[in-house]
């Protein structure tokens, strides 16, 4: 069996590996120990450069187009599944099982990402081609570590316990196989150990990631902004959080030269990419990747069924400024079993260009300006939490909260000015798990029904939400992925 499993990585190597113009494509085996490598796979600075576009490439592919805002937001009480397919209605209806074809091709989407990461942090500094600054070199590895970390951040919130494999392997023989065994068919590992693993990926950004400027290319790149971005939230969200992290890396992120757009729609509109608000930016048009947001026409138009219906509960709570950026109700022919009694057709509308331009964002100054809220709250800062409430809330001509009376009602008017602020940014479900919310008001979800004879509608339960449940705040591991390796754990409930 070892001979057979060697003979197809040898295979399969020598086709990956052809030419240069294969690295796109390679999928390298990786885990922490370090082995002699028997092939130089970065030859050139162009080889280095394209296998960095490969790592910018993870935001054109389908988990951070469309899975990501799927699960973030019609895994909430932001919208409805939408769109058809029992393995979406099972991510919106709290009854996920571990032949999901959506959670498996996010566990296979995040593992590759990682892979991609990999080759640039440990290759490019063994290019011989001295046209490559030593410079370049090291942005290129602080961009890859923190791309890494946020893949990695994605897969810990999503399915706890994660493989961490970092070392790329370019071929395995019987002198090494039982080393390689673990890279083969990696453990999880616990939670704890993989915050490490990001946090230590951010420091390795802030040192090496190019600088955040004014210009709008610097937001379409991992940069020393976008990781204190990132470690703010990696603080907030870990167990045990660090408030007093979160407040510190918020701050070199409110100090960092952004500041809120004067209209929120800006934001959205596509006349304002790179903007001051934006910290980390996905580029339609395909800055430095090979990206095309075609994900907008999943969400938008009537030429099928379209995923990521807002819900009423989102309609109902949205102020007037921020609806027209965020919901855009269109004449459809589609039938939605909660929107039965309309003519126009609710759509999600801050990615509203269908012809592949549409940018979205990573993180933005709004969202670490709440993230610092709930940092205060949790402090015992109460007045300062809803000062910054209040700072977003202005922005969109809205009168101040009252002042918080508890801990508990600070989180409160935080998680809700995040609902109306982030809707539809994918937020929500993390939002919520972050502050231990999800069950309390995720079962609490409701919907209008009509009846004909009295002309009136009634509030009723959706008709899902006892499913869930604490196993429900995690997905499952792909049976096809346990099946395959033994050494893969499920998680509880599954």
């Amino acid at each position: 069996m070892k001979n057979r499993i060697i003979k197809i990585f040898t295979v399969a190597s020598i086709l990956l590996l052809a030419s240069c113009s294969d690295i796109l494509n390679t999928e390298p085996i990786t885990d922490e120990i370090s082995l002699p490598q028997e092939e130089q796979l970065l030859k050139t600075a162009n080889d280095a450069e394209l296998a960095m576009k490969s790592c910018n490439a993870s935001f054109g592919i389908e988990y951070w187009q469309f899975d990501y805002f799927f699960l973030g937001d019609a895994g909430s009480d932001v919208c409805y599944a939408g769109g058809d397919g029992d393995d979406f209605f099972q991510i919106d209806e709290y009854r996920v099982i571990t032949t999901d074809y959506v959670v498996a091709r996010d566990w296979n989407w995040l593992n590759d990402f990682v892979k991609r990461c990999n080759l640039v942090i440990n290759y490019v500094n063994t290019v011989p081609d001295q046209s490559l600054t030593q410079t370049r070199r090291d942005e290129m590895i602080g961009e890859a570590s923190l791309i890494r970390a946020l893949t990695r951040f994605q897969a810990v919130q999503t399915f706890g316990d994660f493989p961490i494999v970092n070392t790329t392997v370019t071929s395995i023989n019987n002198q090494n196989f039982d080393a390689l065994y673990p890279s083969l068919y990696p453990a999880r590992k616990p939670i704890s150990e993989v915050y490490a693993s990001i946090i230590a990926d951010c420091e390795v950004a802030l040192a090496k990631a190019p600088a955040s400027t004014s210009a709008p290319a610097s937001k379409y790149r991992a940069s020393k902004g976008a990781a204190n971005a990132l470690l703010a939230k990696v603080y907030a969200t870990m167990p045990n959080p660090d408030w007093s992290r979160v407040i510190q890396y918020s701050d070199a992120v409110i100090g960092g030269g952004y500041s809120l757009l004067p209209t929120f729609d800006f934001l959205f509109d596509n006349n304002h990419e790179g903007n001051a608000e934006s910290i980390w930016e996905v580029n339609g048009e395909g800055q430095g990747s090979t990206i095309n947001a075609w994900c907008t026409n999943v969400f938008v138009g009537n030429n099928w069924k379209k995923f990521n219906t807002p819900s009423h509960t989102l309609s109902a709570a949205i102020d007037t400024k921020r609806r027209t950026s965020t919901i855009k109700k269109l004449p459809t022919t589609f039938a939605d079993p909660y929107w039965t009694t309309y003519t126009q057709f609710p759509n999600p509308w801050k990615m509203r260009a269908t012809d592949g331009t549409q940018n979205f964002y990573i993180f933005r100054l709004a969202d670490i300006i709440l993230l610092k809220a709930e940092a205060l709250a949790h402090s015992g800062d109460l007045a300062g939490a809803m000062t910054l409430v209040n700072q977003i809330r202005t922005r969109v001509n809205l009168a101040n909260v009252t002042a918080a009376t508890s801990q508990d009602d600070a989180i409160n008017k935080i998680l809700k000015e995040r609902f109306l602020e982030l809707a539809l940014e994918g937020h929500r479900w993390f939002d919520l798990k972050r502050e231990g919310k999800s069950i309390e008001i995720l079962s609490q979800q409701t919907y209008p029904v009509y009846d004909p004879v009295t002309q009136t509608s009634t509030n009723t339960p959706m008709p899902y939400v006892n499913n869930i449940s604490v196993n429900d705040l995690v997905w499952p591991i792909p049976q096809a992925e346990i099946d395959n390796n033994s050494n893969l754990t499920q998680n509880p409930g599954y």
